[in-house]
């Protein structure tokens, strides 16, 4: 991503959320993965701080369907939860 917006992670709070994702690459026999766990996280927290609609995320951005199926897998799953958690404790 070329762009950066306020909403980025900084690279300290990028190394806050780093160990919460897993290392290396998708199951073997998986599809190699086009976007960093980073650039996902940028896209959901720029959504979540304009509000603008899913299908209106910019183009600097990962398509908005693969941010919204992580968004949907990670709120499930516990992983936001803990993002903002390591974000609150870390930050404060």
């Amino acid at each position: 991503m070329e762009s950066s917006y306020p909403t980025d992670l900084s690279d300290v709070a990028w190394g806050v959320l780093k160990p919460l994702f897993p290392k290396g690459d998708p199951k073997k026999g998986g599809r190699p993965r086009l976007y960093s766990y980073r650039e996902i996280l940028n896209a959901i927290f720029y959504l979540e701080k304009t509000g603008c609609q899913w299908r209106m995320l910019p183009r600097e951005f990962p398509e908005w369907g693969l941010v919204w199926q992580y968004f949907r897998k990670w709120r499930d799953d516990g992983t936001l939860e803990k993002v903002r958690l390591a974000l609150n404790g870390k930050m404060r």
